[in-house]
């Protein structure tokens, strides 16, 4: 549930064109027509093709919005009917942004299934909802990216009321609906969970399976995660200290983490040289930047290995390193980043009406504060009426979620609480890992064990067997 872009700079500071695809025939009407595309994170060949769906569901005759849709086509002649349907993240990342995991995650499953990429309305290639990026965005003061922020929202048309989860479960109905599968089976990512649980609730008769990896919990409120938040930051200090090289290049790890967020609460003014270009840059480093770009490294317990590095560098006055670090999430932003306004419209409606004087209090003193803070101002721009809160309903079909026990975002308690609302859940939690676990390890086999037998045991030991990363202790990287 990562935020990216100038609002994540405020907020967390193929065969043959034409060709159907696979299953049965089209429930009504004709296909969309197919073409073979080629799209960033595949080395293949693809199809793409674009299905059109009402932006407003009150007015279901008028298909005003496309969704893009990517399939990779099973390798094997005769593949299985139901394809699997991929969710990404965010809520703001599109399906043909994480193509990558054909070959990671998805690899073994590819072989029988066809793997079915969207995006969501509001993302990617389905008209995306962002904001431009303004020049020197990094040195820009917190005050100024908030205004940026807000001329984006207030000078939008979009109906940001219509950008909603029930909204695009109801379009992934009619994505199955237009491909012609009878089932499909679902992966859901990070927020992709809460869109796959949504959908198999509203369409039950349409779902075979689901996989859920870095569960969101029905009640979940995506902004508040300080306690998982602060709870992955503790683990990664403890880690550290019992590790006899990282202890020893940085025994006060924590006491120097504490002086620096102190000292951010007020502004640190950094001149140094710009880790791109290497020319001279002034700026000042705040709680927003500092916190929220720690946050984002704990997403994956290979780069929260380089936290403590990273920290000590600041601490010594030289802030080069994490300067670099916090510029990574701008450097990957442009086109393929998270659609910031889908990420409010769907935040601001369903979210930030839960947000509760209990969990700001839980948030007050975590590293997730500045964003937790900020976010309910931002709302107010956006002005979405809220979403009223639905009671969860059992999902009958088998599920498979998986957690990692150091994910800052969506701990594995969440998956729990989501578990309790499913009648056959399976529950695997790794212990190196953080958010996301499909392409860890054995995991891409155990994913194709899970889809060809939902129902049948499954054997995870060897999801033990994935090792902790090492800790960096000098400029020249990771310990070998």
């Amino acid at each position: 549930m990562k935020i990216r872009s100038i609002l994540p700079a405020v907020l967390a500071l193929l065969v043959s064109s034409g060709a159907p695809a696979a299953g049965g025939p089209a429930a009504t009407g004709s296909r969309p027509e197919a073409r073979t595309c080629h799209l960033p994170g595949s080395e293949g060949s693809l199809r793409c093709l674009a299905v059109p769906v009402p932006l407003d569901y009150a007015q279901p005759a008028r298909k005003d919005l496309k969704i893009h849709v990517t399939v990779a086509p099973a390798f094997r002649e005769g593949a299985k009917a139901d394809p699997l349907f991929v969710l990404a993240g965010g809520p703001g990342q599109a399906g043909s942004e994480v193509l990558m995991l054909l070959s990671t995650a998805f690899k073994r499953v590819r072989a029988t299934r066809d793997i079915v990429f969207i995006d969501q309305r509001g993302t990617g290639l389905s008209g995306k909802l962002d904001c431009k990026e303004p020049p020197g965005q990094e040195t820009m003061s917190d005050a100024e990216l908030e205004a940026e922020a807000r001329r984006c929202v207030s000078t939008s048309k979009t109906p940001f009321a219509l950008y909603n989860t029930a909204n695009a479960a109801r379009d992934l109905e009619e994505v199955r609906r237009a491909l012609g599968y009878t089932k499909v089976n679902l992966f859901g990512g990070s927020y992709g969970t809460r869109l796959g649980q949504a959908y198999a609730r509203a369409f039950p008769a349409s779902v075979r399976s689901l996989i859920l990896d870095g569960v969101a919990a029905p009640d979940q409120v995506i902004p508040a995660g300080g306690r998982d938040a602060q709870a992955a930051l503790d683990k990664l200090f403890e880690g550290c200290r019992k590790d006899a090289g990282c202890n020893k290049a940085y025994p006060n790890l924590r006491a120097e983490f504490d002086s620096l967020a102190a000292r951010t609460e007020a502004g640190i003014k950094l001149s140094v040289a710009d880790p791109r270009t290497a020319q001279p840059v002034t700026f000042t480093m705040t709680a927003q930047r500092f916190n929220g770009t720690v946050h984002n490294i704990l997403y994956s317990p290979a780069d929260a290995r380089r936290l403590p590095f990273l920290i000590h560098s600041a601490y010594q006055g030289r802030w080069e390193p994490f300067i670099a670090r916090h510029n990574i999430s701008g450097d990957f932003a442009g086109e393929g980043g998270t659609a910031a306004l889908l990420y409010l419209a769907v935040v601001c409606a369903e979210d930030v009406p839960r947000m509760t004087p209990e969990l700001m209090k839980e948030d007050a003193a975590a590293i997730t504060r500045p964003l937790t803070g900020r976010i309910p101002a931002m709302c107010k721009d956006m002005k979405v009426p809220a979403v009223p809160y639905a009671a969860p309903t059992t999902i009958e079909a088998p599920a498979l979620l998986l957690s990692g026990a150091l994910d800052p975002v969506t701990a594995p308690r969440r998956a729990e609480s989501a578990a309790r609302y499913m009648k056959n859940a399976r529950h695997l939690v790794v212990a190196n890992a953080g958010h996301g676990v499909s392409q860890l390890g054995c995991a891409p086999r155990l994913l194709r064990e899970f889809l060809d037998k939902p129902g049948a045991a499954l054997d995870a030991t060897c999801l033990a067997e994935i090792p902790p990363p090492t800790f960096q202790l000098g400029s020249a990287g990771p310990q070998p």
